[in-house]
């Protein structure tokens, strides 16, 4: 279905994939610049305040309901367009920690549903907090960090995460568990999630007793089209030096219309059902490696219930690097 204002829709996703990319460094070099001239006091205050504030994205963020009800976030939306899909009822009376995937490329699917209202989040989960995690540096950027936290991000440190996850029942974090490795290897028409070896969120649910919920999000690797470099490739080490040493990876990608303009494909985020967990202080190994392998598998079943009805063929395989 065609968005009801097709030009006020691709203005809302340009200026979101500009934010994603621009936001920092924009404001970082307008605060830089500010000092050399005599508006120098503004720089002066918002770095008073910086410090003043530096902990507040470890301890819950600073979420703004208003910001997350925009009109611009519906436009955002319907551009795709982005639907959520419920399979299970997850009680506020638990706390959750989703694994999101795929990555993809920007997370359009995780952002829609789960940073805003535009798919309907509280309504479908009602007494549900959603928290999607971001790299920990992002919340070091000027001016960006106030946008993220109003949209309910937090970094994705333990730290960050206990302190959410001790606040009471009726917190879900997401977790974007591929990370920047899966960004790597996104590409249209595949389904390739890396999940063997992470297992970090998985110790951090038993840790709090946090139910499990798998999500994918059908679509998100069809909005970009991706130069991909071949295994062992000097530009592929590169990329992964980049990646270990900052923790997100530089693609080289195109959209439509400018470059960085996403393709209108449809993306249809499926909420799966919770695996309970019970809460160990002290996870044994054992215990992981048991509920990570309960988390492939519902995971695995999410897709194969699903593909279909978004749009998938019946041949289609999710892949688990």
């Amino acid at each position: 279905m065609a968005p009801a204002h097709p030009r006020l829709s691709a203005l809302s996703v340009f200026q979101w994939v500009l934010t994603f990319l621009f936001f920092g460094i924009f404001f970082t070099s307008v605060l830089i610049g500010l000092l050399f001239t005599s508006y120098w006091s503004i720089t002066v205050l918002y770095c008073t305040w910086w410090i003043i504030d530096w902990e507040t994205p470890e301890r819950g963020g600073r979420r703004c309901e208003w910001m997350r009800r925009w009109r611009l976030w519906r436009l955002h939306r319907d551009y795709f367009p982005i639907k959520l899909v419920k399979t299970a009822e997850l009680p506020p009376t638990r706390n959750y920690v989703l694994g999101s995937h795929p990555h993809g490329i920007i997370c359009a699917g995780a952002f829609s549903t789960f940073c805003t209202e535009a798919t309907g989040f509280s309504q479908t989960f009602p007494g549900l907090k959603s928290h999607l995690c971001l790299l920990s540096g992002l919340f070091h950027l000027p001016v960006y960090r106030e946008y993220m936290m109003s949209s309910g991000m937090v970094p994705v440190s333990k730290r960050s995460l206990d302190f959410v996850l001790r606040g009471g029942p009726g917190h879900a974090v997401i977790i974007v568990v591929g990370g920047a490795a899966e960004s790597l290897g996104g590409a249209p028409g595949e389904h390739r999630v890396v999940l063997r070896g992470r297992r970090g969120f998985v110790r951090l649910a038993l840790q709090h007793g946090a139910d499990l919920v798998p999500v994918y999000s059908f679509g998100e690797t069809d909005i970009f089209r991706q130069l991909q470099f071949a295994e062992g490739s000097r530009a592929r080490r590169l990329q992964q030096a980049f990646k270990e040493r900052v923790g997100f990876a530089p693609c080289l990608f195109r959209g439509s219309s400018w470059g960085l303009l996403p393709f209108a494909a449809p993306i249809t985020v499926v909420v799966g059902a919770p695996i309970p967990v019970p809460r160990r202080q002290s996870p044994t190994e054992e215990e992981v490696a048991h509920y990570h392998r309960l988390y492939v598998a519902a995971l695995r079943s999410l897709f194969e219930a699903h593909k279909g009805q978004c749009g998938l063929a019946p041949s289609a395989e999710l892949v688990i690097a």
